[in-house]
């Protein structure tokens, strides 16, 4: 499984209310919640993240509360993959619960800027910069995650198991 977009990048320490702003957690409806994704750090993200992009992060993205509308946001925006130097737990699994992959990469930071195009193999954990001919090694996701992702999250996988029995 291999995703490419262009590289939006945040720093250090990026909490879920910056993710999606409490106010907006009365939504429901997954496209009202893209609109707001990233509201508190980049007003414009919406609008970049509309053809598809991979985010970059530095450590301990998606800290703070355990909110799954936060990932929820950022993959209704258009948001393929989060590659970040340190992801929190809680929000690595509301990610791969809701189907977006999420990659922890050492050094991601720095070897990607804003705009610069990325292909990431999800299996392999392997991520190319391709503006800058640079590859790097993140964490490689085990297989039953890499099904989760396949199937398009934890509720579609389990529909799918239930269904093979």
């Amino acid at each position: 499984m291999k995703v490419e977009g262009i590289a939006v990048k945040f720093g250090n320490n990026v909490d879920t209310d910056v993710l999606l702003p409490g106010k907006w957690l009365s939504l429901i409806d997954p496209k009202e919640l893209a609109k707001h994704a990233m509201e508190g750090l980049d007003a414009s993200f919406p609008e970049k993240a509309r053809k598809g992009v991979i985010v970059v992060g530095g450590t301990n993205f998606g800290c703070g509360s355990s909110r799954e509308q936060a990932p929820l946001a950022l993959k209704y925006a258009g948001v393929k993959c989060v590659l970040a130097e340190s992801l929190a737990r809680i929000f690595f699994r509301n990610s791969i619960n809701i189907g977006l992959p999420v990659i922890e990469v050492r050094g991601v930071s720095a070897a990607v800027k804003e705009g610069d195009e990325v292909a990431v193999d999800l299996e392999a954990g392997k991520i190319q910069n391709l503006t800058r001919n640079q590859s790097l090694q993140g964490t490689k996701l085990p297989p039953f995650i890499m099904e989760i992702l396949a199937d398009g999250g934890l509720i579609e996988n389990l529909r799918k198991r239930l269904n093979r029995k």
